[in-house]
């Protein structure tokens, strides 16, 4: 005969529960208010007592034991947030919260060592616009010969008669009567802007695209194609206008027969003298439409490029000469995108601009007297300008902040 032990009393039963600190519930029928405990928080302990009555027993704690308070002290201030958010509902409000929202809570926190781990670095805005200007001074210097031809083709209207029959003509006549130095005639203005102008474009893209890269440091394509657009008008009100207006007036100022300025300086002052502040912001439209598409493209192009060569491994680094590849496809398919854009705008820069009444008018004009080929003037020299100057911006930008990431440690 087998002897059994006595049953424990109620009080010894009471006393041989879980930890002071942790309570079990066993039951969906809770006692009277007064006697309710203090408002439970979710806690990993594993359940001290299990009920076969209960598919899934769980524990809840009464208090912070010492690994929930240390584990709150690691969460980070917007998790900790999302905790206490309304959108929780009632749960938030006595301190429980659910399974499935704790899970949310684990996944972002993963989330959140993805992106610190790997993927892209988001790119602080301070680094981004000196890399930008340090970028755009050295392409500036190195493409500057096809702007010139370019511009000068653009301002060969076929009205007059035609002084270039074509690039090569171009640039042998300018060579002839000026020599090599006359292909960087007007390179002062635009490499006084150039440089403000890449800091900010690219400052303002870091800016307005580092919220919206998900827990990788992905950007979708869509987004920066919003992002490039508000680049390019950023740049556009606060830099291009003004330089391209100078940069537009000077070049035609020295293919006249009795050029008036001597230099940018004095060729600045003249035309704020002359024609106020206003008279460095003609065009004004045009260039925010061109610059505005521009990067939108640009951006665009390059990013789902990226995000091709990436694919599913965000910390995949990209050779220099696969940047460049990339950016020259960039800057073509902004070509091909706005050249009658930009035709317009040099029209509405030019000396001769008073002939136009607003921009329809000289796009409407351009169409009448010379035909919709004309939009598209000066193709040629600007797809080999471009093309090479957003494939160095892009190669020379990201090299620069690789190398300020070294140098400067930010969040």
């Amino acid at each position: 005969m087998v002897s059994r032990s006595p049953a424990p009393s109620p009080d010894r039963r009471r006393h041989a529960r879980a930890p002071p600190s942790c309570v079990v519930v066993i039951s969906s029928t809770l006692s009277p208010p007064d006697r309710l405990p203090p408002a439970p928080r979710i806690c990993s302990h594993p359940p001290t007592v299990e009920m076969s009555s209960l598919p899934k027993p769980f524990s809840v704690c009464e208090g912070p034991c010492e690994s929930c308070a240390a584990r709150r002290q690691g969460l980070s201030s917007a998790l900790h947030q999302r905790l206490q958010s309304p959108l929780l509902g009632a749960s938030a409000s006595t301190g429980l919260i659910s399974l499935r929202d704790h899970r949310r809570l684990c996944e972002g926190r993963r989330n959140l060592a993805a992106a610190a781990i790997g993927g892209r670095k988001i790119t602080h805005p301070g680094k981004a616009i000196l890399a930008g200007g340090i970028a755009g001074a050295i392409e500036i210097c190195i493409t500057f010969p096809t702007e010139y031809v370019k511009t000068q083709l653009q301002l060969d209207e076929r009205a007059n008669p035609p002084r270039y029959r074509g690039i090569g003509d171009c640039v042998r006549l300018t060579v002839q009567d000026h020599g090599l130095r006359g292909l960087y005639r007007g390179l002062s203005s635009l490499l006084y802007g150039s440089i403000p102008k890449s800091a900010v474009r690219f400052g303002t893209f870091e800016m307005l695209s580092n919220p919206m890269r998900d827990h990788t440091g992905r950007l979708d394509n869509k987004r920066s194609l919003l992002c490039g657009l508000g680049a390019g008008i950023a740049e556009a009100v606060l830099i291009v206008c003004p330089m391209e207006t100078l940069k537009v007036k000077l070049i035609h100022d020295q293919c006249s027969l009795r050029p008036r300025y001597r230099g940018f300086f004095h060729g600045v002052s003249e035309i704020i003298r002359e024609q106020g502040l206003r008279g460095t912001y003609q065009g004004l439209t045009p260039t925010v439409l061109k610059q505005g598409t521009n990067q939108a493209i640009r951006f665009y192009v390059m990013n789902a490029l990226r995000n091709w060569y990436k694919g599913d491994d965000p910390r995949r680094e990209m050779h220099p000469i696969v940047t460049a590849m990339f950016g020259a496809t960039a800057g073509a398919a902004s070509v091909f995108g706005n050249t009658p854009l930009d035709v317009v705008k040099t029209r509405m820069q030019g000396l001769e601009a008073y002939r136009y009444k607003n921009t329809l008018d000289c796009a409407f004009q351009i169409l009448k007297h010379e035909g919709p080929q004309a939009f598209y003037k000066g193709t040629v020299p600007r797809l080999g300008r471009v093309c090479l100057d957003v494939a160095i911006v892009f190669v020379i930008y990201e090299e620069v902040v690789k190398l300020l990431n070294d140098v400067w440690k930010t969040q």
